[in-house]
């Protein structure tokens, strides 16, 4: 047997999909096969949430129905939100998201129903109540009155109104439902291949996004966009980044929202980003952390030869819009759940028990003493 190691599996084929791809061909990241780029000039967000889930782009009777159904759904129970009450209010979002998924599965009816047709309504139910639960928190931390979901909002505007009390300009929408496409789906990645795994044994909806949740808080997965706004708030001003740059690379620290382990020459979400993140920073006349973002970005590629991956854009753009620092990854979250849904009920489609072997390294054979020959 080949016992050859590939730490992270890296290279390593593991099972095939349908969903998403990055084509070298058209150096481009697509769902469906259709460019994520393209989709977020032609589609809001909802459109792009039906298509991965239901392999097709909707006609205008699909997406109402489909928009109907997330609108309805918004509503969490009152246990629920008694629950977000009595969280801890230091308490990263990411475990409350986490923990409300959770909660979700014990309150809903098909939990233990994994049918095709069960699971893509609890998906959708998963995808509905997820924003409700961290808008909730977001104002229940800040001792703020709890707003309730508005069902004639679109699912960006709504986040907007639950968290903030109001839906901000056409043009800051936009750029929050381009960032929820640009997020929704990205292959075999570490929270999605939890997912997998965690379905795999036949586990439930619910359990697999919890564990996706989990992986996804990490800093070098979701987690890098938190770094990525924090690193810009040491740097403070455009006139300390070059010189901040420098000093990191002469050190060989991590500059977080840099490299992409499928990308080698450049994430193709971040021009898409990046634009939105110029025009986010026009609306708000903050030129500021554009400036440093640019300087970081020219002295990476030029110092390293490293490329900003979508964290970096993302970040700054998500801190402009009004959002605290610790709420980007569950803005990540809110849009992923429909990636990973869709890989979860691929999974189960074809499934086979996800079990790969070690390479024992450990003690050879020792006989065991008795307590008194120890």
């Amino acid at each position: 047997m080949n016992e050859d190691v590939k730490k992270g599996l890296l290279g390593i084929v593991v099972d095939e999909t349908e969903i998403s791809k990055v084509m070298p061909e058209i150096n481009s990241l697509t769902y469906r096969g259709y460019a994520a780029q393209d989709l977020c000039v032609a589609c809001r967000f909802e459109e792009v949430a039906y298509l991965i889930l239901n392999k097709d782009l909707p006609n205008s009777i699909q997406l109402k129905k489909f928009e109907k159904e997330e609108r309805d759904n918004r509503e969490l129970t009152k246990n629920l939100y008694e629950i977000i009450k009595h969280l801890p209010k230091k308490s990263h979002p990411m475990d409350l998201a986490r923990t409300a998924v959770s909660v979700m599965g014990l309150e809903d009816k098909e939990t233990s129903n994994s049918s095709p047709e069960a699971n893509l309504r609890k998906a959708i139910r998963i995808f509905s109540k997820t924003p409700t639960a961290l808008a909730a928190f977001y104002r229940i931390r800040k001792g703020q009155k709890l707003i309730k979901p508005n069902n004639n909002l679109s699912f960006s505007e709504n986040f907007f109104y639950m968290c903030f009390g109001k839906v901000p300009q056409k043009e800051i929408v936009k750029a929050f439902d381009v960032s929820l496409i640009l997020y929704a789906e990205h292959s075999f990645n570490v929270s999605t291949f939890t997912a997998r795994t965690i379905t795999s044994s036949l586990s439930d909806i619910h359990g697999a996004i919890t564990g996706a949740i989990a992986s996804l808080k990490g800093p070098l997965h979701g987690g890098a966009n938190e770094e990525v706004m924090r690193m810009m708030k040491k740097i403070k001003k455009p006139e300390n980044a070059l010189k901040w740059i420098k000093n990191a690379i002469a050190k060989k620290q991590v500059v977080m929202g840099f490299g992409h382990r499928v990308y080698k020459s450049g994430d193709s979400r971040v021009p898409t980003m990046r634009e939105y993140f110029g025009k986010v920073a026009k609306i708000k006349k903050n030129k500021s952390y554009e400036k440093i973002y640019d300087i970081i970005e020219k002295t990476m590629i030029k110092e390293k030869n490293i490329y900003p991956n979508v964290d970096f854009p993302t970040g700054p753009t998500y801190h402009l819009m009004g959002f605290d620092t610790d709420f980007f990854t569950p803005i990540f979250v809110i849009s992923r759940i429909i990636g990973w849904s869709a890989h979860i009920m691929e999974q189960h489609a074809a499934n086979k028990l996800i079990r790969p072997l070690a390479k024992y390294k450990g003690n050879k054979y020792r006989q065991v003493m008795d307590l008194n020959q120890r």
